[in-house]
């Protein structure tokens, strides 16, 4: 199966088009059909070497994703071979097919596209945790967004 790979840190012109063996689920885990993955600006810090997360060479980028359920590993319910599901892997969504963690799969509609679902864990994950961890933002409160032109500031306006 192909996959998008970091041999050596760099930028995204050192990323190279490779054959990798495929993937196997494990207990919990899912394969799934990757049909769109989400690279987000700290992929570019994980391929240059400038992230906290330092994954083992070769390694494929994108945390997040979207595709169809494949296969199941042992102990997993709630999805089913054929699903639409969008999930976070961290790091190697970049590739065909995935092994992710099932509880880390969520059901996509229909009406909702995989090129959309892909990008919506880390980007809407981040505001979220940003305006009710951190901020602890509540209802009826104001809050002014300050930079809506990135992914994040879009996400908190809506």
């Amino acid at each position: 199966m192909k996959a998008l790979l970091c041999k050596h840190y760099g930028g995204p012109d050192d990323l190279s088009i490779d054959d990798i063996a495929e993937p196997a689920a494990r207990p919990g885990e899912a394969i799934v059909e990757v049909k769109a993955a989400a690279l987000n600006f700290f992929d570019t810090l994980i391929i240059a070497g400038k992230y906290q997360t330092k994954p083992a060479m070769p390694f494929s980028p994108a945390a997040e994703f979207a595709g169809v359920v494949r296969s199941l590993g042992a102990g997993v319910t709630g999805i089913k071979a054929g699903d639409r599901v969008l999930g976070y892997v961290g790091y190697g969504a970049a590739q065909q097919r995935v092994a992710a963690r099932a509880d880390r799969l969520v059901p996509i509609p229909d009406a909702l596209d995989f090129d959309h679902a892909a990008g919506l864990c880390v980007t809407y994950g981040t505001t979220l945790h940003a305006l009710k961890d951190r901020a602890h933002v509540r209802e009826g409160e104001t809050l002014a967004v300050l930079g809506a032109s990135g992914c994040d500031g879009r996400a908190a306006v809506e």
